[in-house]
């Protein structure tokens, strides 16, 4: 066997299928969701279509695509695009089409910034910035607490936005809840500053994303997978932490489970780097030990040639995350800057074709190919 086969052969688990509820993913590899703001008025064009097709044609199995919740202050961005509105879900139809017609499956992440979103930010401008105590990710107090009939209005629009993907054909939908997003600032003592049923303890600071979990599993059935996306880091922070210990963490995602969770999507900076002392599991490790729940894992996926300038020398490849993998650490593997970089990653990691991958440059991130 040359060198070549052994690769080609070692990757071989990259590409077997997974099956979650009723949907079967083609294989392993995961599109990560990435904010590429290129939908003008919030409307999701041929472009877009195009730029998802070239992922899943080229041996992505999940594309997760970013959709923003109807709620004024969701967004900062007017060319961010909606999961609402009738020309925006046509938009997106025409992209789940293309999507599968590659071959491929597809989740919007449904999101709302909360406290991160600038005040005046477009497309409404008017709207204040929204958030569990009002306050931003370095704690300073920004605006007023939501009220209970705020946090029931953003529940609906969230529970709207996941019917309107079903509708259209989306394979599943994914939460926004992790990077200081809403839900997150709802988990994080340091934004989450109430008293009433929707603060205190890290247990209770659940309970938003757990009624919006329950509610969205009302609306789409029992067998539409519902993902979440977590994190312990912040924007800004990347020391910032939800929980210290296996034990809080179990705690903490019982509760998302029983709301009726199906996916994790764990992000950290380095899928490599262990999650607690005394274990070499990293945080996508714990969840699956934790849940037995289908769980993604990411961070600085095949971005091992090219470290960034922040990023630790002692970058970890794709043996050691087929290491993992083949260890059932995760079940699925989301990949980002590379496939910016090349939308045809996959493909050739399969055909191992790895001196023909175009690495991951700023101007990759400028422009939809």
């Amino acid at each position: 066997m040359t060198k070549q086969q052994q690769q080609i052969h070692s990757l071989e688990a990259l590409f077997e299928p997974y099956t979650v509820h009723e949907l079967t993913i083609p294989n392993r590899i995961v599109m990560s969701p990435m904010a590429r703001a290129f939908a003008p008025e919030g409307v999701p064009g041929e472009d877009t279509a195009g730029y998802f097709r070239r992922r899943a044609e080229n041996g992505v199995g999940l594309v997760i695509a970013v959709g923003m919740i109807d709620h004024p202050a969701a967004s900062s961005e007017p060319r961010l695009p909606n999961m609402y509105g009738e020309a925006a879900l046509n938009g997106w139809r025409e992209v789940v089409r293309q999507v599968h017609e590659a071959g491929g499956t597809i989740f919007p992440q449904l999101g709302h910034m909360g406290m991160i979103r600038p005040i005046g930010s477009q497309p409404y401008p008017n709207a204040p910035s929204i958030g569990p105590s009002g306050l931003d990710l370095q704690g300073h107090k920004v605006s007023e607490p939501m009220t209970e009939e705020e946090i029931a209005k953003v529940i609906q629009a969230y529970v709207d936005a996941a019917v309107n993907a079903q509708q259209i054909g989306f394979d599943g939908i994914e939460l926004s809840a992790g990077h200081g997003l809403l839900i997150d600032q709802f988990f994080w003592e340091k934004t989450n500053q109430r008293t009433d049923r929707y603060g205190g303890d890290f247990l209770k600071r659940t309970r938003f994303a757990a009624e919006i979990v329950q509610a969205v599993r009302t609306a789409v059935g029992p067998d539409y997978p519902i993902a979440i996306r977590i994190s312990q880091w912040k924007m800004g922070d990347y020391t910032a932490r939800l929980v210290d210990t296996p034990e809080q963490l179990e705690q903490f995602l019982s509760v998302l489970v029983k709301a009726g969770v199906d996916i994790f999507h764990v992000s950290t900076r380095r899928f490599w780097d262990p999650e607690f002392a005394g274990s070499e599991l990293g945080l996508a490790g714990w969840v699956k030990k934790l849940t037995g729940k289908t769980t993604i894992s990411v961070g600085s996926v095949g971005m091992d040639s090219e470290p960034a300038e922040d990023e630790e020398a002692d970058h970890q490849g794709l043996e050691e995350l087929m290491k993992r993998l083949d260890n059932q650490e995760f079940d699925l593997v989301a990949v980002g800057r590379a496939l910016l970089g090349d939308p045809a990653w996959a493909k050739k990691i399969q055909e191992g074709r790895m001196e023909d991958i175009q690495a991951f440059t700023p101007e990759a991130a400028a422009h939809l190919y």
